[in-house]
């Protein structure tokens, strides 16, 4: 999953990017909301993370205007603030949720999981189809209580398949939640990965369909 994290303290960011690449996810880092806001209109993300106190613009308004653009990215604000009226502005103006520094990672990137999993009708943190179980929480996948063997980006690609299905992941989609603006990752790689995956995910009661022209979907599989 693609995360914009919007923050100007860099050692902060550094912890919180370092943090959540360890929980396989890809993060771009910018620490103004201008460039922020550019950033949203242009690239698919899974979620953002904005801190409030931003130089020049604040994430305040950030999120109000991401909002009024009717960009539907799930959003965490980061606040060093603890009032009540900080956080009611936030959730009022279409925040999500939001959460007071300092804070621990685990519960950070967990937020993260609970909001992508609701913005995509997805209510738990276990996924299965066929013989496949995946944790989201724990990061672990299951074929018959096997573990499948997958690599982060395999992982992720299962992930937002699971999380998709029935419907299409686009594959330009797929590319862009696994990039990041310092490692683009191509059509042709995405192909490459969907290869391997699906010789992992056999004999799992599955099958990723390609849909031509536009992306993969995954189907379940009928036992013999």
């Amino acid at each position: 999953m693609r995360i914009l994290l919007v923050e100007d303290d860099t050692l902060v960011a550094q912890g919180i990017r370092e943090g959540l690449e360890l929980a396989n996810f890809s993060v771009d880092h910018l620490t103004s909301a201008e460039p922020a806001e550019n950033a949203l209109k242009l690239t698919h993300y899974d979620a953002a993370i904005v801190d409030i106190g931003l130089p020049g613009m604040s994430g305040h308004e950030l999120v109000r205007r991401i909002r009024k653009r009717q960009i539907d990215v799930p959003v965490i604000i980061l606040t060093a603030r603890d009032g009540l009226d900080d956080r009611v502005l936030g959730l009022d103006l279409g925040a999500d949720d939001y959460m007071v520094k300092p804070f621990q990672l685990p519960e950070l990137q967990a937020r993260l999981r609970a909001l992508i999993r609701r913005s995509r009708s997805a209510a738990s943190s276990e996924l299965s189809m066929g013989h496949i179980v995946m944790d989201l929480a724990r990061c672990v996948a299951l074929v018959d209580d096997t573990p499948l063997d997958l690599t982060g980006r395999e992982w992720e690609i299962l992930q937002q398949l699971m999380l998709a299905t029935p419907s299409v992941v686009p594959k330009q989609k797929m590319a862009e939640s696994l990039s990041q603006w310092d490692h683009e990752i191509t059509a042709n790689a995405i192909e490459i990965y969907i290869s391997r995956l699906r010789n992992k995910l056999q004999g799992s009661g599955v099958e990723i369909r390609t849909i031509r022209g536009i992306g993969y979907r995954l189907d379940e599989q009928p036992d013999d």
